[in-house]
C-alpha cells in the first residue's frame, strides 16, 4: 500500500514486544484498537533478532526476524512449496544466517571472531560438513523465518483492510557479531583477525563531553560501490516487502560518518568521512520513486545532509520534547515543523511525556506551559498530543505510553544505559480502558488526521 505524505495522518509508536503478550499474538485486537482510535500508521522498532541486551538496534542479522515474536510456530513441513520458494528468494542471506546462529550455539554463544579459524574464516569444506551434520536444525531455522514472513504478510493484509500503514525502522549500521559481517567481512573495515579498524559513533556535543562510541564496524564503501550496492539494495528492498514506510536511523551516516580508531575508548578522537550515500539513493530511486523512506535527522545536521534529504524528497523528523528552548529557529518548535515531516511527542529514546514533564525544572516547565497554553487544571500530556496533532506535519506519531499517560517506569530506552531497556510491556487491559479509543479519535478528528477509506 503506497504511502502518500500529502495526506494528514496520526500514528502510534509501539514495538510488538510491548503488546500485552510480548508477541504478535495480540496483533488483531491491536489493529482493531487502532482503527477505532482513528490511528492509521503503526510504527515499530527494528524486528530483528536482538543480542543479549535486547536492543533492536544491535541484531544478529540485518534481514532475519526475531522468532520470539510468534508464541507458536507450526512444525516444519519441508515439502511445503511456499517454503521452498521462500528459501530460494531469500537465499542470499537465509543460508548464512542459519549457519551463523547454529555455529554460534555450538560455540556456546561466542562471537564469530572468537570461533575456531575454520569456522571464523568460512573454510568451504568445514561449512559443507557442518551443513550435512546439522541439516535438520538449519532447516528449522529457515522454517521459522518463513513462518514469520507469512504471518507478517497476512498482518499487512489485515492492516490494509483497516487502512492502516506499517512503518518500519532500519538501523544504518549492523552489529559486529552478526551474520552479515561474518558472511562477507570484505563489506566492512576489518583487520585480518576480523576486528574493526574503525568504529562508529558521534563526536562530543552539548549532551556528551566524550561523544558516543557505538562500536559497530564501519562499511567498506569502496567494496559496496564495486558490487553496485548489492547488499544495501537487498536490505532496503527486504524492508519494503515488510513495510509501507521505513525510517533510516542516523540518516546523516549516508552523507558522512564519524570515524573512531578502534583502539580509542571514547569518541573524542575521530574524524568525519564522506560516504557515497547519494549514489546509493540514486540507485534505489531508479527502481522506486518516490522512495518510501523517512530520514532520522535529529541532532546537529549539516547543510550537506539537508541537501541530500531534499534531493530525494525525504521527510525528516521533529520531536516536541526538544522544542522548549529560547531559540526561535529550533526546528522542533510547533510553528517551525514543516508539512513533509514525521513529528513526535517523543521517540523510543525519550522519557514518556508525563515522566519528562514531571522532571522539568520550574523555569522550563513554565516555558512549556506558556507554549502549550496549559492552565492549572489542564493535562500536560493531552496538551502535548493536541499541539503535535495540530502542527503542519503530515504524519504525527505518539508513543502508546503517552496515549496511556504513563510515567517514567514505562520508558522504552535510556540511551547510554546498558541494562534494563527494551522491556516495557503494555498492561493486558490497557487498550480496553473505557473511553480511550474515543478520546484518541476525538483528538485525531479535531486535527483533521482522520482518514476515511
Amino acid at each position: 500500500m503506497a504511502y502518500d505524505f500529502s495526506q494528514r495522518r496520526a500514528g502510534v509508536l509501539l514495538h510488538p514486544t510491548s503488546l500485552p503478550s510480548g508477541t504478535l499474538d495480540d496483533s488483531d485486537s491491536w489493529l482493531d484498537f487502532m482503527q477505532a482510535s482513528g490511528l492509521s500508521v503503526w510504527q515499530v522498532l527494528p524486528l530483528g533478532v536482538p543480542q543479549e541486551d535486547l536492543s533492536p538496534y544491535q541484531c544478529l542479522s540485518a534481514f532475519a526476524t526475531n522468532p520470539k515474536l510468534l508464541s507458536h510456530i507450526p512444525p516444519c513441513q519441508p515439502d511445503d512449496s511456499g517454503f521452498a520458494d521462500f528459501c530460494t528468494q531469500e537465499g542470499d542471506w537465509l543460508d548464512d544466517y542459519a549457519l551463523f546462529v547454529t555455529i554460534k550455539e555450538q560455540q556456546q554463544g561466542k562471537a564469530w571472531y572468537d570461533w575456531p579459524q575454520k569456522y571464523k574464516q568460512r573454510d568451504p569444506d568445514t561449512l559443507q560438513r557442518f551443513r550435512q551434520q546439522h541439516q535438520g536444525v538449519l532447516q528449522e531455522i529457515c522454517w521459522q523465518q518463513y513462518q514469520l514472513h507469512q504471518y507478517w504478510q497476512e498482518l499487512r493484509t489485515r492492516a490494509e483492510a483497516r487502512n492502516i500503514h506499517l512503518f518500519g525502522d532500519m538501523p544504518i549500521f549492523v552489529a559486529h557479531d552478526s551474520a552479515d559481517v561474518w558472511a562477507c567481512p570484505q563489506r566492512f573495515l576489518l583487520n585480518d583477525e576480523g576486528q574493526p579498524t574503525w568504529v562508529t559513533g558521534v563526536p562530543p556535543d552539548y549532551f556528551s563531553e566524550t561523544g558516543q562510541r557505538w562500536g559497530n564496524p564501519h562499511y567498506n564503501w569502496d567494496y559496496h560501490l564495486q558490487e553496485g550496492f548489492r547488499w544495501w539494495l537487498a536490505r532496503l528492498q527486504h524492508h519494503f516487502r515488510w513495510f509501507d514506510l521505513v525510517r533510516i536511523d542516523h540518516f546523516r551516516g549516508l552523507q558522512a560518518v564519524w570515524m573512531i580508531p578502534a583502539d580509542e575508548d571514547t569518541a573524542i578522537h575521530g574524524h568525519w568521512q564522506e560516504v557515497p550515500g547519494d549514489a546509493l539513493l540514486a540507485e534505489l530511486q531508479a527502481d522506486m520513486d518516490p522512495l518510501p523512506l523517512v530520514a532520522e535527522d535529529l541532532g546537529i545536521i549539516t547543510a550537506e545532509v539537508k541537501a541530500l534529504k531534499k534531493k530525494y524528497g525525504l521527510p525528516g523528523m521533529a520531536v516536541l520534547q526538544f522544542a522548549f528552548d529560547a531559540f526561535e529557529d529550533n526546528p522542533h518548535k510547533p510553528v517551525n515543523i514543516s508539512p513533509k515531516c514525521a513529528a513526535y511527542t517523543g521517540t523510543h529514546d525519550n522519557d514518556t511525556t508525563l515522566g519528562w514533564y514531571q522532571t522539568l525544572d520550574e523555569q522550563t516547565r513554565q516555558r512549556v506551559n506558556d507554549m502549550l497554553h496549559i492552565q492549572d487544571d489542564d493535562d500536560p500530556v493531552d496538551a502535548m498530543i493536541e499541539t503535535l496533532f495540530h502542527t503542519r506535519a503530515s504524519l504525527a506519531v505518539v508513543p502508546m505510553q503517552d496515549f496511556l499517560k504513563l510515567g517514567s517506569k514505562a520508558r522504552m530506552n535510556i540511551p547510554g544505559v546498558a541494562e534494563g531497556n527494551w522491556r516495557w510491556r503494555m498492561h493486558p487491559q490497557a487498550i480496553s480502558t473505557p473511553g480511550l479509543p474515543e478520546r484518541i479519535l476525538e483528538q485525531v478528528s479535531n486535527s483533521k488526521r482522520k482518514v476515511t477509506p
